[in-house]
């Protein structure tokens, strides 16, 4: 690797795990350059301005979750509910990370509750196509007059359900025992309560609490994940 490219990397490399912990404001570029052990200067030269380091971390942090947990590639005769399992099967794998200490999934939480000018890309480049995938797997599974905004809203409490999990998880842990958390609150098991929900809810499944709802997670249900 160039020198500079290594020094460029070295300060991204820094800088994430310090947006991710303390936010823009309230991190310095002082404190990034002096982990990444490089001149003051260095931001300005490689990266014009401190907004501009931290819209690259935001986009960088993203891609590299995507990168790491793609969505599965489904045969295009894939049933609908099928597609919607490996959905929220990925989404929610990218979000509880089973590195605790993983920065690219904070500093992600950071953008969706509190958006700054680095999430407008973001949206446009990452947010907005897993959305519209999400929107037209429910069309799949609604009847084909539902309304453009209500196939939208179903994608978005979907959605909702898997980023609570993230948002209360430390809520969650004092309110759930350890023995409960590692036998029906991992990763599998989430999935496929809200994959289940959310076809209960659209009438693909017998309501939850009935005895025919069970769901047994197999290799066609939730695609492997590399």
């Amino acid at each position: 690797m160039a020198e500079n490219e290594d020094t460029r990397a070295r300060v991204l490399a820094a800088a994430g795990p310090v947006f991710a912990e303390k936010g823009f404001e309230q991190t310095t570029v002082r404190e990034i350059c002096q982990l990444a052990n490089v001149n003051l200067a260095a931001i300005n030269y490689y990266f014009g301005d401190k907004q501009s380091l931290y819209n690259e971390t935001v986009r960088g942090a993203h891609s590299s979750l995507v990168e790491r947990v793609p969505l599965p590639n489904w045969p295009a005769d894939t049933p609908a509910h099928i597609k919607l399992r490996g959905f929220v099967h990925t989404l929610l794998t990218r979000m509880l990370s089973s590195d605790r200490e993983a920065w690219q999934p904070r500093l992600m939480l950071r953008e969706v509750l509190n958006p700054s000018e680095a999430c407008r890309e973001v949206v446009d480049d990452y947010f907005r196509p897993h959305v519209e995938m999400l929107v037209s797997i429910i069309r799949e599974i609604v009847p084909t007059d539902t309304p453009q905004h209500r196939c939208q809203q179903i994608a978005f409490s979907v959605i909702g359900q898997c980023i609570h999990y993230r948002v209360g998880g430390e809520v969650l842990h004092m309110l759930i025992s350890e023995e409960s958390r590692q036998a029906h609150f991992q990763v599998e098991q989430l999935a496929d309560h809200i994959a289940d929900f959310s076809l209960a809810a659209l009438g693909q499944m017998p309501a939850m609490g009935s005895s025919e709802n069970t769901t047994t997670t197999t290799a066609e249900s939730v695609p492997e994940l590399k």
